[in-house]
């Protein structure tokens, strides 16, 4: 669900971050990311039949659901892609700050687009929200706008938008350890949180759903969880190194209480999940270099181990069978396993397209489905051509919104992160020393969707400044 960024920048525990070098700038190209793009694509396809199946192919889901569960697929394939993309767009500008910036304005505006047309059709009586039983709008409104709305006990708007609540979780987490300089060790954390999932499981540690919400009130839990992420993003995000770690430790500690407590999903599957994001960044470390491949294997194979044991300790759900579940983690991790292997060859258009509206096509696919459901209803044997119909419909209509949301949402991102981000003078402090590793003929990464900075009056790329202060 979120889009690839070339080449981070090396991790730095120094108080300065340098440029990369230029054969790293030059390693780069569409094509190397082309594997990712493919994955996302195929990861939002399988998500889309799995949910329209309901509507136009009730019989032969029934039939598969037992044995594989597509939607667990694609968001598995989706958290492993998460977890290789986003610590390195962290570490890459080396900016709490422009991070934030660069999340919300990535994941932010489709969101509200996509809320508000949910409001107009339901206002029009063309789709039916779900009910939200005695909690009120406001509760629901702030829950949502946090984003973690599925660990706070909150109905979700749409039923897609539970794995953005881990998502944001996972965002609190990485900033957390950058802060403290522990990011480099994503796969002691994967393997940390898949034994946890382990032994709770094993132990029988299976709390309620919402159990948190249960204790305290959900409303309470919303107002309190709600401004210590503000907190803690403003905190992260300030130039005091001391504010930094606290926002930083804050918001880490939030994600850390919720997902265990808090969630709809079983405690382990919620471990799981973020055990899942980081053993994908464990994979991006190894892969440049920052950590050895059989230190990432080992991650991946501890990790799989505990997930698998603990989904067949846990048994059947209520929302999936044990062997469903099982064989659609093991086929998506063997999934992103060939993406990795298959990374320096050409990969098909049609996937790598759809890759690139993937996020698009994740938000839209369940408006488009309620909308057809409100109006034409659901059919109750099975209809090929209407699933494919659904999927011609849904595509253009997504190329439309990323064209018209996305593209020019992170473009503005893009424009405020760049002055939010403090620039020392040329030559930096004294504490760097070191000249600038830049040139000026090479493009300077910046993002998947423009990468090459240039200034308003050239189609050169503007030069990075040689150091740049981490904020």
């Amino acid at each position: 669900m979120e889009p690839p960024h070339l080449v981070p920048a090396s991790p730095t525990h120094s108080s300065s971050v340098t440029a990369p070098s230029p054969k790293a700038i030059h390693a780069a190209g569409p094509s190397r990311w082309g594997w990712l793009d493919a994955l996302r694509g195929i990861a939002a396809l399988v998500v889309v039949f799995d949910h329209s199946s309901y509507t136009f192919m009730a019989e032969f889901r029934r039939e598969l659901m037992p044995e594989f569960n597509a939607g667990r697929y694609g968001i598995m394939v989706f958290f492993l892609v998460s977890g290789y993309i986003i610590p390195a767009s962290l570490e890459r500008r080396g900016c709490v700050r422009t991070f934030w910036i660069g999340r919300v304005f990535r994941v932010y505006p489709l969101w509200a687009a996509v809320v508000a047309v949910l409001l107009a059709v339901d206002f029009l009586g063309l789709a039916e929200m779900r009910d939200f039983g005695r909690l009120g709008a406001a509760t629901v409104a702030v829950a949502h706008l946090t984003m973690l709305q599925e660990v706070l006990g909150t109905p979700n708007l749409l039923l897609v938008l539970w794995t953005l609540s881990y998502e944001m979780a996972f965002y609190l987490l990485v900033v957390a350890l950058f802060t403290v300089r522990l990011h480099r060790r994503p796969g002691t954390v994967a393997v940390s949180l898949a034994v946890l999932a382990a032994v709770s499981v094993t132990a029988g540690v299976v709390p309620p759903v919402s159990a948190l919400s249960g204790t305290v009130g959900t409303g309470p839990l919303v107002a309190f969880a709600s401004i210590t992420m503000v907190v803690a993003v403003c905190c992260a995000s300030a130039g005091s190194p001391v504010l930094r770690v606290f926002g930083g430790m804050l918001g880490g500690v939030l994600a850390l209480v919720l997902v265990p407590s808090n969630g709809t999903v079983p405690l382990w599957e919620g471990l799981v999940i973020l055990a899942v994001m980081f053993l994908g960044t464990a994979v991006h470390r190894a892969e440049n270099g920052r950590s050895t491949w059989r230190r990432a294997a080992g991650t991946a194979a501890l990790v799989v181990a505990c997930a698998v044991g603990s989904a067949y300790r846990y048994g059947d759900g209520d929302h999936c069978t044990r062997r469903g579940w099982i064989v659609a983690f093991l086929l998506a991790v063997l999934t992103f396993g060939a993406g990795l292997l298959s990374r320096r060859r050409r990969m098909p258009r049609m996937l790598t397209g759809s890759g690139a509206i993937s996020y698009s096509v994740y938000l839209v696919h369940p408006l488009l489905l309620a909308v057809v459901d409100g109006t034409v209803g659901r059919r109750r044997q099975d209809h090929l051509a209407f699933e494919a119909a659904f999927f011609a419909v849904l595509l253009p209509l997504c190329v439309l919104t990323h064209r018209c949301v996305e593209v020019p949402s992170q473009a503005w991102g893009r424009r405020l992160a760049r002055r939010m981000r403090p620039v020392p003078p040329v030559g930096g402090n004294s504490a760097a020393g070191a000249s600038p590793a830049w040139d000026p003929s090479v493009p300077w990464p910046d993002d998947a969707s423009n990468p090459v900075c240039t200034s308003p009056s050239t189609s050169r790329p503007t030069a990075p400044s040689p150091v740049r202060t981490p904020c």
